[in-house]
């Protein structure tokens, strides 16, 4: 198995050192656009497989995309991170033009690749690789709702007192303040979260969560690496490793919840074809209401690109 990780930075770095250390590629290779700087990365995550015991080999390449050649999962972490006070949509105009070159660079190199995307603004971004990957709509998909559940059981897990293992929680729609956290799905062991934890507690907790990433940008004066590598790496094991993982994902909706041509964070089942099947919930009228309002924040954005892209 090989997976390719493009773009060396914090996010992308993060996501090769858990693959290798999970030993869930034979070969991982960590490309980017500076030079030196993922060989340099990848150099540095091998040198510690004595340490951490593990066989995975990290190649590392400056813009070299023929090395990433026959990549079983390719994860596009490229683009300029967020600073303070920037918003996501700020980020479009650049990252939709990095993205694109980089899709089409890694489909160029392996055209069956399954293709996670983290790229913000995740949703317009992961939509942007669809458009130029040219390929079925289950290999190209994008990393929010696993990232944004994680935020979310440790915010409980914090104010329960409880090990975050056993919290299970379902997060739905844009990656960004309009995401709809749904206390309805969270449960702890298999206890409704509701019946453990006061409203006003567990909506300060769900507000928390829709602004993580802002709250990490503005304590580190860039945007978070940990926790999105890591769940970028998650993604990618249950691929590899065919588990039909159910993660919310970002995902081309077709009639889902009453939605088309739109990419959405709902819950999937990832295995080795990535999105196996959406999984299409019962939701009541109040979340409908919140989950049609972040999917018109998130057309409101792609609407931009494809606007960008009709006079280009």
């Amino acid at each position: 198995m090989k997976v390719t990780v493009v773009g060396a930075g914090n996010v992308g770095a993060t996501c090769a050192d858990v693959l290798a250390h999970r030993e869930i590629a034979n070969e991982i290779v960590l490309l980017d656009i500076k030079e030196g700087f993922a060989e340099g990365k990848a150099l540095d995550i091998w040198e510690s497989a004595p340490i951490g015991l593990y066989d995975s080999r990290t190649i590392g390449s400056t813009n070299d995309y023929s090395k990433t050649a026959d990549s079983d999962v390719v994860v596009i972490t490229s683009g300029l991170p967020r600073k303070p006070g920037m918003s996501r949509d700020d980020l479009i105009a650049t990252n939709a033009g990095i993205v694109k070159t980089v899709t089409e660079n890694v489909i160029k190199y392996s055209p069956n690749a399954v293709i996670i995307i983290v790229s913000n603004p995740l949703d317009v971004m992961t939509y942007c690789a669809y458009l130029n990957a040219k390929t079925v709509p289950n290999k190209v998909f994008g990393m929010a709702g696993v990232l944004d559940t994680a935020r979310y059981r440790s915010f409980l897990a914090l104010e329960l007192n409880v090990s975050p293992k056993d919290i299970q929680a379902v997060l739905m729609g844009g990656h960004g303040d309009t995401m709809v956290p749904l206390p309805r799905y969270t449960t702890v062991a298999g206890i409704p979260v509701t019946e453990l934890i006061a409203e006003d507690k567990l909506n300060e907790i769900i507000e928390r969560t829709k602004f993580g990433g802002g709250e990490i940008v503005q304590l580190l004066g860039t945007s978070a690496w940990y926790a999105p590598g890591a769940a970028a790496a998650q993604m990618v094991e249950a691929v590899v490793r065919d588990q039909k993982r159910i993660f919310p994902v970002c995902a081309w909706l077709q009639g889902e919840y009453g939605m088309n041509d739109i990419y959405l964070g709902v819950p999937v089942v990832l295995g080795k074809n990535g999105i196996e099947k959406i999984i299409e919930l019962d939701l009541n009228d109040a979340e409908k209401a919140l989950l049609a309002e972040s999917a018109e924040a998130v057309k409101v954005v792609m609407n931009v690109l494809d606007n960008m892209n009709a006079t280009a």
